[in-house]
């Protein structure tokens, strides 16, 4: 690799000087590199993406890039992370085997989800994490009916619901009490937020299978309304009716994996606090 683009997260390098550290450290090397704040369009053609900051971020970046055939690299500017596997202690090592091309790339299924009120799609977004269907307004429960392929697989009241892959299981999923899947599983995860119900637990899907969840009524016999969200990022509103599909998307992302470390180690560390 040889050219860069270094996009950092403005609120942990405020003053943007890791990044520039890393650009004059690969320049020095021979490398090509154009600096960018998290929300500023890439219009350059790189090798690879350099994200400054953490699994936030790279979050961000990935649905930037996402029609750009080159992979991200995350360093974590915060706590250990799941996707962006590189610290602060292991910068330069790290840019020495992009340089070399001593790495390898990990590709990671994304959804695809698409919201219909009636037959109009009033939206169609993609996710590396998950979409996540929350319940509006602190009183309000929500009834969630759900099918697969077409056929109906049941109905509950919750807070919400978590369509997940399985990058995202260590996400939302994980606090509303999912389980964790190995990163590299094409799979579909689907976890309730606070189910009304005690026998409602997580369900994982193949990749292949095409979900539909529907918003039914409130718990108050009033229009339940919902936000859906895609990586935690822009939503949409959703009312009584309304129905998001949830696909495998034909895009993914890659990852740069510069360590041996796996995903069970990073799992350890996470669990053991360090």
């Amino acid at each position: 690799m040889k050219t860069f683009a270094i996009i950092r997260n403005t609120d942990k390098d405020p003053r943007g000087v890791v990044s520039k550290n890393v650009a004059d450290y690969l320049t020095a090397k021979g490398g090509i590199c154009y600096l960018l704040d998290d929300d500023e369009k890439l219009y350059e053609e790189v090798d690879c993406a350099i994200v400054l900051g953490g699994d936030g971020t790279l979050l961000r970046a990935a649905k930037r890039v996402l029609d750009r055939d080159f992979p991200l690299l995350g360093v974590n500017l915060g706590t250990l992370g799941y996707l962006a596997e590189v610290d602060r202690n292991s910068i330069y090592p790290a840019m020495d085997r992009l340089l070399s091309d001593t790495y390898t790339i990990e590709k990671r299924m994304m959804l695809q989800g698409t919201v219909f009120r009636g037959n109009e799609k009033i939206l169609i977004d993609v996710a590396l994490n998950d979409v996540c269907i929350v319940r509006r307004g602190p009183l309000r429960v929500v009834r969630f009916m759900n099918y697969v392929n077409g056929a109906f697989l049941n109905s509950y009241q919750a807070d919400g619901v978590i369509l997940s892959t399985a990058t995202g299981s260590t996400g939302y999923s994980l606090s509303a009490g999912g389980p964790i899947v190995s990163p590299e599983a094409n799979i579909i995860l689907m976890t309730p937020v606070s189910p009304h119900t005690l026998n409602t637990r997580s369900i994982i899907f193949k990749s292949t299978d095409r979900i539909v969840v529907e918003i039914g009524r409130g718990h108050i016999k009033s229009d339940a309304e919902a936000d859906v969200s895609f990586d935690g990022g822009d939503y949409v509103s959703v009312s009584k009716g309304d129905r998001i599909e949830i696909v495998k998307s034909e895009k993914c992302t890659k990852i740069v994996k510069i360590n041996d470390i796996s995903f069970l180690e990073v799992l350890r560390q996470k669990m053991a606090g360090t």
